[in-house]
């Protein structure tokens, strides 16, 4: 199966970032905000998909979220510059 990485911008312009098979499966139930959706999001829309990238397996997925995870919220917003 295949995973991919994406990143969430919200309305306080922070930035979510998660792993799924379906993006835009997994970004609907964000935006709803129903008992799928991550905590976090909720209360925290509209909701903006400002990322999405294939990664491979589950386990690569994994570490790629890890790694984004823990930079700085300057350092995900160059990410994002470089990679859009």
């Amino acid at each position: 199966m295949n995973w991919s990485l994406y990143m969430v911008r919200c309305a306080d312009d922070s930035l979510y970032i998660g792993i799924s098979t379906d993006v835009e499966r997994r970004f609907q139930e964000h935006s709803r905000g129903g008992p799928k959706s991550a905590k976090y999001l909720r209360g925290r829309g509209p909701l903006g998909l400002v990322y999405d990238k294939l990664v491979g397996t589950r386990s690569e997925a994994l570490i790629e979220e890890h790694r984004l995870k823990r930079l700085s919220k300057p350092q995900k917003e160059a990410f994002l510059r470089e990679n859009s």
